[in-house]
């Protein structure tokens, strides 16, 4: 019989423990985004009721879907896949935070769209860390010119920095990434750009999370290790 939800989610949440605790960190600085992407609704309402605060989507119409039928329930939503500039205007609806700008074209574009509706955007910028062509995000050596063209923007805020590294089997080889997404964010800081927050990190996936944590990241994106196996 396939474990319960409710019992990956318990384990899960042990782990994310004992990674911060591991490393001197207050537990509690670490936040889980369980990420739905795919998974059933059936599957995403067992979550919610197991004690999931905040799900990842990856793609604005299937959250849009989820979004509209779970209307009512007392989750966060974040959009963690790649964002076209042409669906800002339903992201910005959607979501209260979206952990995947890599331009200042879609930047701008979520700014006009949050200002129509008397919204500040809560928004990570995605860093493309290993410099993988199949990867999304704003190269290392300019990401700080593009937070400083998107910090002016009056409705978009900017909370921190978002990657996805390559996928190893041993999490220990992730470890630099991570550390060198850590490395930007501090560097960053030291900047003090106005309307500049660098408090989130988010960064590490079921098979490397506990690395992630322990080299500083804010917010984990974990779906498989919670809803199983995606079809």
């Amino acid at each position: 019989m396939p474990e319960s939800i409710k019992n990956r989610l318990k384990r899960v949440r042990e782990r994310m423990r004992e990674a911060a605790v591991s490393c001197g960190r207050d537990p509690g600085t670490v936040k889980l985004v369980a990420v739905s992407k795919t998974v059933p609704l059936n599957l995403v309402q067992a979550g919610i009721k197991a004690g999931v605060t905040i799900l990842g989507e990856n793609y604005v119409q299937e959250a849009s879907e989820k979004i509209e039928a779970l209307e009512g329930e007392d989750v966060s939503w974040h959009l963690v896949g790649h964002l076209q500039s042409n669906k800002a205007k339903h992201a910005v609806r959607l979501f209260d935070m979206i952990h995947s700008v890599d331009s200042f074209k879609l930047a701008r574009e979520l700014d006009r769209r949050a200002h129509a509706l008397a919204k500040v955007q809560p928004v990570l910028i995605q860093v493309n860390i290993s410099g993988e062509e199949t990867k999304s995000g704003i190269d290392t050596d300019e990401a700080l010119a593009l937070i400083r063209e998107v910090a002016p923007l009056n409705n978009i805020a900017v909370c921190g920095l978002m990657t996805m590294p390559p996928y190893f089997n041993a999490p220990d080889k992730v470890r630099p990434y991570f550390r060198a997404l850590r490395a930007l964010q501090s560097q960053v800081r030291e900047e003090a750009i106005p309307n500049v927050d660098m408090s989130e990190l988010s960064m590490g996936m079921s098979g490397d999370f506990e690395t992630a944590i322990e080299e500083g990241a804010t917010l984990v994106r974990i779906g498989t290790a919670i809803f199983g196996e995606r079809e």
